[in-house]
């Protein structure tokens, strides 16, 4: 098990240019006064992605497969594939155009050729990546320059020398609002992402067999927790780097100067290097996200979930066209890309509730099903959204 990186590949696949945007959004325009949402997001997801990791061991199965088959009655297994099927092929048509439309942002900085365009050039990319199966190397690689990009934010937080002391007073001043709560989702919806439960549950269940449960489960938590953990530091640190840069100041952000964060330590080629970062971001989540998909769908409908299988190709093919068609309808990429974030926020609660009862109901579980720990984390993540959700709609009909 020690070979396997399913951790950082979550890590990597919520670190796109919704995580980007939506921390440097936030704290452009709130400081840290919404570091508790990053903070509840990050303790959310080590604990939901825990459970998807030990069913996918446990059980040798995906999420999709296992919330099927958990249903005895016909017409209940029915509703299980629609939803599955219906919740993660619109969450992921949603984070899919906003992965893209934030790596076009990042190309267009180089070559300005239009957000549709580079969308649709990029949507090329990764089917042609997908087909072939070597996106794995790529993968790599973008992750890596996703990571110099949050190494470059650190230098750049520290060259600025924040006020540590305001900082530390607007944490303690959190913020829920009608003008705080779209970004508040988004930063929730970013991080706490529904198709990585799918996406881990599957490459852990297939990375683990014929090894001690006991063993892979040890071992995936702490890389897991240790990934996660990782991802949420470059979260607030892009947070901090726009909270210095524009919070209080004259100038408002917006997609042609987001990079201006970085000017401190690079200069003139600030806006560049962002440019590459949201690119690196964009295009290594517009791969996991079909991806993710694909595991969800084939093994809610009972179909292979064999990379090179039709199946499994045709769904991750038809997510990709849906994100494509989506990001070259010319929508302003900002809004775009947090509505994204606020969509799998809404979307969460439905996923999270049958991970929690498939934890607690399944037979293959066994000593690996939900202690009364994890149901209570659970139900405090489960109930903290629902009740977001609920207070964002309640603005929107007011």
């Amino acid at each position: 098990m020690a070979k396997d990186k399913s951790g950082y590949i979550i890590a990597a696949a919520f670190i796109g240019p919704g995580t980007v945007t939506t921390a440097s959004l936030a704290g452009a325009n709130f400081g840290f006064h919404l570091v508790w949402a990053l903070l509840f997001s990050i303790f959310a997801t080590i604990v939901l992605q825990d459970m998807a990791a030990r069913l996918g061991v446990a059980s040798g199965q995906g999420l999709a497969s296992a919330m099927k088959n958990m249903a005895y009655k016909p017409w209940l297994k029915n509703a299980f594939i629609v939803l599955i099927v219906s919740a993660i092929g619109i969450g992921n048509a949603a984070y899919e155009s906003g992965n893209l439309t934030g790596a076009a942002i990042g190309l267009d900085a180089f070559i300005s050729i239009g957000i549709g365009p580079w969308a649709s050039i990029l949507g090329t990319i990764a089917i042609v990546l997908l087909w072939s199966g070597s996106y794995k190397w790529i993968e790599t690689v973008l992750v890596y320059l996703v990571f110099i990009m949050a190494g470059v934010f650190l230098v750049t937080l520290l060259v600025a020398k924040p006020d540590i002391a305001v900082m530390f007073s607007q944490l303690l001043s959190p913020r829920l609002d009608a003008d705080a709560i779209t970004t508040v989702l988004a930063l929730i919806g970013t991080t706490i992402v529904p198709y990585n439960l799918f996406l881990h549950a599957s490459l852990v269940a297939k990375s683990s067999r014929g090894q001690n449960k006991q063993d892979a489960v040890v071992a995936c938590r702490n890389q897991s927790a240790k990934a996660i953990s990782m991802g949420g530091l470059i979260t607030l640190i892009v947070m901090a780097t726009a909270m210095m840069a524009f919070f209080n100041q004259a100038a408002t952000m917006d997609a042609s100067n987001m990079g201006e964060q970085l000017k401190p330590v690079l200069g003139d080629k600030a806006q560049w290097f962002f440019a590459l970062g949201l690119f690196a971001a964009g295009l290594t989540s517009a791969i996991t996200a079909p991806l993710a998909a694909a595991y969800a769908v084939t093994g809610a409908l009972g179909l292979s979930d064999d990379m090179q299988s039709k199946s499994f190709k045709a769904v991750w093919f038809i997510i990709i066209v849906v994100g494509v068609s989506v990001a070259a309808l010319g929508f302003k990429p900002l809004p775009a890309i947090l509505f994204a974030q606020a969509t799998n926020a809404l979307l969460l609660p439905i996923i999270a509730i049958f991970l929690l009862v498939v934890m607690n109901k399944s037979t293959a579980l066994g000593e690996f099903r939900n202690t009364w720990k994890s149901n209570l984390a659970g139900f405090v993540v489960v109930g903290t959204v629902i009740g977001l959700g609920l207070y964002k709609l309640i603005g929107v009909f007011s």
